[in-house]
């Protein structure tokens, strides 16, 4: 079976480039020529690494097996390259690759290609784009893993979130509705009880797992030995922590990098940041971590698979970061980079809706369950207006609920006119949710007139709160100086409290550096820090900013990189 991909011209040419001559002799450089044959098999579903190939001559096939059935998703001929995204991230390749005409193939092994990139800027940007253009149009044909689940079950939505922030091709299928979903469950020997499962390679079962089991099994994150000393342990691979990684890594720190879910944090939920700088066209949080990921990857950052720090402790020394698997990462210096979550409603039965009809992002997977439907926005930030602007494009109508008079008041110009102009977007002012109404589903709100006390019942499907955020500091609590929100205290904001004037300072004849917390050698950067500005770009800043007093630390203690 055959799936052509329906792509528009301008897509198709940067997902599919034909490789110049000139762009070849490069490549030529660091590979080899080799002759194949008809059939052969360049790479296989399931395999861990591969080499980047060029076709000279003859034609490949992209496919992907499942159930017995071979579908080919598509085809290259020659001039053209075969690959994405997960030749430089690690992940297990999710297609097969195979020769539909005898021909000839040069072979690059993936080392030599990251020197390429690094090496040649306008071959490299083509090759980087293709790849993130075809990981964008992969998570679209529904290749992959198979997540089989009840949409009303959390821990389906769990999976499909993992998933999604991460990038990861898969399929959903809703064993509520899809008869396909009662065949595979029969076919596997599961029971309902064991749901949800996830399929990987085929026939490799996983039942109800965990996002750290999954992410083993596809090969996601590098390995890291608990007993090796790193030089800088980052916790968190949001904006702050990620641009951390890089200028860590790339100044020669032996860096590691720890994220509980996604790489991207909550940047990598928004589905478009149009004022981050040198991109006028904006780009996605997913778009930016992926390149982050890529940069830092290439200075020999590592990011183990997904897990959740529990604690912070000095030990001889050292500083040990305990997770939740019961594993530790030892650093001489720690950057925290853990971000905030977003803030609940005080709604009766919340908890009831949460992971099925409440949510807080908007990303493809919450677009697709409310496809057609009325959905509700909470909050008048810049997170509320993108998440309500990409959810027009599939829901029926989309209701804007603030507590305020005014969008203006919170969120930015750019955002309000688009609002503004949206057909299928209302504003509601001086309005709260007070109840939530439903059976397994949520099927409306009653809504309360801050102003008169009035109250109404609004029939919708979906809520998406942004109200506001908490500091993702509770595992650091009795650990660090936090202010009375939770966020981490650090230099000047530290000072001011007196923070600094325990023990550990005493000893020191100095004040702490600009990011540095209440343990020497800590660090604060992004969100997670008091005082800092909730902006991506400001997170960069701050995350690059923390090596630099990294290395201060560092060489008082008379280590050099």
């Amino acid at each position: 079976m055959t799936e052509e991909l329906e792509l528009d011209d301008d897509v198709r040419s940067a997902a599919f480039p034909i490789l110049t001559d000139a762009h070849i002799a490069v490549l030529a450089r660091r590979g080899v020529r080799r002759t194949v044959a008809q059939g052969e098999v360049l790479f296989k579903e399931g395999d861990r690494s591969y080499d980047f190939f060029v076709l000279l001559s003859g034609e490949a096939e992209i496919v992907e097996r499942f159930r017995g059935e071979d579908r080919v998703i598509a085809a290259h001929g020659a001039g053209k390259f075969l690959g994405e995204m997960n030749m430089f991230t690690g992940q297990a390749v999710y297609l097969t690759a195979r020769m539909r005409q005898a021909g000839e193939v040069l072979a690059v092994p993936p080392a030599r290609l990251k020197d390429v990139i690094t090496e040649d800027g306008t071959l490299g940007e083509s090759i980087l784009r293709a790849f993130l253009l075809r990981r964008s149009i992969l998570l679209g044909t529904g290749a992959g893993l198979k997540i089989v689940g009840s949409r009303y079950t959390p821990d389906t939505l769990r999976l499909r979130e993992f998933a999604v922030r991460n990038r990861l091709p898969h399929a959903w299928i809703d064993s509520e509705d899809d008869a396909a979903a009662e065949a595979l469950l029969r076919e596997f020997e599961v029971t309902p009880a064991e749901t949800p499962i996830v399929i990987w390679h085929a026939r490799n079962i996983l039942r109800n797992p965990t996002n750290a089991e999954v992410a083993h099994a596809i090969g996601f994150g590098s390995r890291v030995e608990p007993a090796v000393l790193s030089d800088l342990v980052v916790v968190g691979a949001g904006p702050a922590g990620l641009a951390a990684s890089v200028y860590g890594a790339s100044e020669g720190l032996s860096t590691v990098a720890i994220e509980s879910v996604a790489l991207g944090g909550q940047a990598s939920t928004s589905s478009r940041i149009e004022n981050y700088l040198g991109f006028p066209a904006g780009l996605s949080g997913s778009e930016l971590a992926s390149r982050a990921l890529i940069q830092a990857d290439k200075f020999g950052a590592r990011f183990p698979e997904p897990r959740e720090a529990l604690g912070l402790e000095e030990r001889n020394g050292y500083y040990v970061v305990s997770l939740a698997d019961g594993s530790e990462i030892v650093g001489r210096s720690v950057i925290i980079a853990t971000g905030a979550r977003y803030r609940r409603l005080a709604v009766p039965n919340l908890e009831r809706y949460e992971g099925t009809s409440v949510y807080y992002a908007a990303t493809e997977i919450e677009s697709q369950v409310c496809e057609g439907s009325d959905v509700a926005v909470v909050g008048g930030g810049n997170s509320a207006g993108q998440a309500a602007l990409f959810l027009a494009r599939r829901a029926r109508k989309v209701t804007i609920l603030i507590r305020g008079d005014d969008l203006n008041k919170g969120m930015s110009r750019y955002l309000v006119d688009r609002v503004v102009r949206a057909e299928n977007i209302d504003v509601l002012t001086h309005t709260e949710i007070r109840e939530l109404g439903g059976g397994d589903a949520l099927e409306s709100a009653t809504l309360e007139d801050t102003r008169t006390g009035e109250r109404r019942l609004l029939p919708l499907s979906s809520v998406f709160v942004f109200v506001g955020a908490e500091a993702n500091t509770g595992w650091l609590r009795g650990t660090l100086a936090l202010d009375e929100r939770g966020f981490v205290l650090a230099g000047p904001e530290l000072k001011a409290v007196g923070s600094r004037d325990d023990g550990r300072w005493l000893d020191l004849d100095r004040d702490p550096f600009l990011l540095e917390t209440s343990l020497p050698g800590v660090f604060a950067a992004g969100d997670a820090r008091a005082g800092s500005v909730k902006r991506v770009a400001s997170a960069v800043g701050e995350g690059s900013m923390a090596v630099r007093f990294v290395h201060e630390y560092l060489a008082l203690r008379g280590v050099s990189a």
